[in-house]
């Protein structure tokens, strides 16, 4: 599964901002890429994120904030581990983590109550 940058662009997202967008109600959608695998005790895959409204009317997707070596390249925050998605997640205020294991599959995590203490 790719995301195409060209018709992706206009709706991104640096981690900044979906700290402030789930702040406001956004969820944070995990999507699996390429599906996972187990070596030893660690789960490896690719998986990305986005942030989409309540209503479903307004996705980004989740980019780097660093520059990249052509400044007007945008690329896509990609998690190769289901441990640093976990990370990632937890920074962000989330109380679980739900992975999608397959590519195509989704889950969807939603700021709580309490979940940012």
């Amino acid at each position: 599964m790719t995301f195409d940058l060209g018709t992706t662009a206009p709706n991104v997202v640096t981690e900044g901002r979906l700290r402030s967008l789930m702040a406001e109600g956004f969820n944070a959608e995990v999507i699996c890429t390429s599906s996972a695998t187990r070596k030893a005790a660690v789960w490896y895959g690719k998986w990305v994120i986005r942030a989409v409204s309540q209503d479903g009317s307004s996705e980004r997707l989740l980019v780097l904030s660093r520059a990249s070596a052509d400044k007007d390249e945008v690329q896509i925050r990609e998690f190769k581990t289901a441990n640093g998605l976990i990370s990632f997640l937890s920074d962000l205020g989330c109380s679980h983590a739900n992975i999608p294991l397959k590519e195509g599959g989704r889950s969807t995590h939603t700021l709580h109550e309490g979940d940012a203490d």
